[in-house]
């Protein structure tokens, strides 16, 4: 059964693939569980985002654009992982240049007509944790996919995760992507 829910794939890109400049070591098996998501077909709304250097960047982005500007220039370093680019050519793509995704109003509108908003993606502790924060902000109830995000460590996933648990029942619901699928009713 299709569920009026928003699975929201978080900047999948290469450049946080294990052994590139921003690793997220859980990275690969994050994706093949959003691949089992997607394939499942339960989900009634899709959408990446691709995180992309500001043009015209303003405050501390600036001196960002300063010191990553090799990785910024990569073509390869930002192309969403080929595990999920076939995905990309069915669900639409965004570009984002802070760190939450719901500065994208596309997505707010996406969300605001679905029931809950999946998370999934890379890194837990900027990207993961901003969109999380916006979403419950602008009043959306999040699912926290526990083995669908991505952080630099270990640590880090689970320190983040502990934050979604700490708005929990209200705002979010923290799980993995095999709950999810076998549940069926999520509030």
């Amino acid at each position: 059964m299709k569920r009026n829910d928003l699975l929201l794939v978080i900047d999948m890109q290469n450049v946080y693939k294990p052994g590139e400049p921003w690793e997220c070591p859980s990275m690969m098996a994050s994706a093949s569980n959003i691949r089992k998501l997607i394939d499942s077909g339960a989900v009634g709304q899709i959408a990446f985002t691709r995180f992309t250097a500001p043009e015209n960047p303003v405050g501390m982005w600036q001196q960002y654009n300063e010191e990553y500007a090799s990785i910024n220039n990569s073509r390869y370093l930002n192309e969403i992982i080929k595990e999920l680019q076939p995905y990309t050519a069915v669900y639409p793509v965004y570009e984002k240049n802070v760190y939450s995704s719901f500065k994208i109003p596309e997505l707010h509108r996406m969300a605001s007509q679905s029931e809950h908003v999946l998370l999934s993606g890379v890194v837990a502790e900027c990207c993961i944790l901003a969109t999380l924060m916006e979403a419950i902000d602008l009043g959306h109830k999040v699912i926290y996919l526990t083995d669908c995000i991505s952080g630099q460590t270990k640590q880090n996933e689970a320190s983040i995760c502990k934050i979604a648990e700490s708005f929990s029942p209200m705002h979010t619901l923290v799980m993995d992507s095999e709950e999810y699928l076998a549940s069926d009713n999520v509030r």
